[in-house]
């Protein structure tokens, strides 16, 4: 990806997360890089182009994230050890993790525009399947692993929805309370 394009998208991701849907106006977001509309037109086939160019951007970015700070911990690790890896790095300023900002703008616009609704439906599967991979060492079975995935995730939403969202430092709080709950792994049948 070309860094001129790059910063098109990060730029989009940053007004999504201040502004909303509302805010993604290309004059702006140009002022803003100090980049011509010329450059944006040679990265992007107009408005439309950038809205899918800037949802792949973030769909990619998230699972690549979520899929990244699991692999860190290391094929062998046991769900306790990967959770509490995961709730170190949900971290204050929306970096990492937990950017609550920009989860909020894309879910509200998901309600109104099928193609982010869509996008939205990916992303929530892409990171229930993930946590469920996880919980998968620790209880019997893939139902017991997706209900087991279903509880940090929905913290997770719940506190981007709630008004003010819950702060990354008041979130891993909630996840390090849930930390001693989860088993160390499955008992291997006798």
């Amino acid at each position: 990806m070309s860094t001129a394009r790059e910063r098109w998208l990060n730029e989009g991701l940053k007004v999504l997360a201040e502004e909303g849907a509302a805010g993604i106006r290309i004059d702006r977001i140009a002022a803003r890089l100090h980049l011509s509309k010329g450059s944006f037109h040679h990265h992007f086939d107009g408005a439309e182009g950038y809205k899918k160019a800037l949802l792949a951007h973030f769909e990619q970015l998230s699972i690549r994230t979520l899929e990244n700070a699991i692999a860190e911990v290391g094929a062998t690790a046991g769900a306790r050890e990967i959770l509490a890896h995961l709730t170190k790095l949900v971290q204050p300023g929306g970096t990492g993790l937990y950017c609550p900002e920009l989860d909020i703008a894309l879910r509200a616009w998901a309600t109104w525009d099928a193609e982010v609704r869509a996008v939205q439906t990916r992303l929530d599967q892409a990171r229930l399947s993930a946590l469920q991979r996880v919980w998968r060492s620790a209880v019997p079975g893939d139902e017991e692993a997706r209900t087991a995935a279903l509880l940090p995730y929905l913290i997770a939403v719940g506190a981007t929805v709630v008004f003010p969202p819950v702060d990354a430092d008041e979130l891993r709080d909630l996840y390090e309370l849930l930390l001693p709950l989860v088993p160390d792994g499955m008992t291997p049948p006798a």
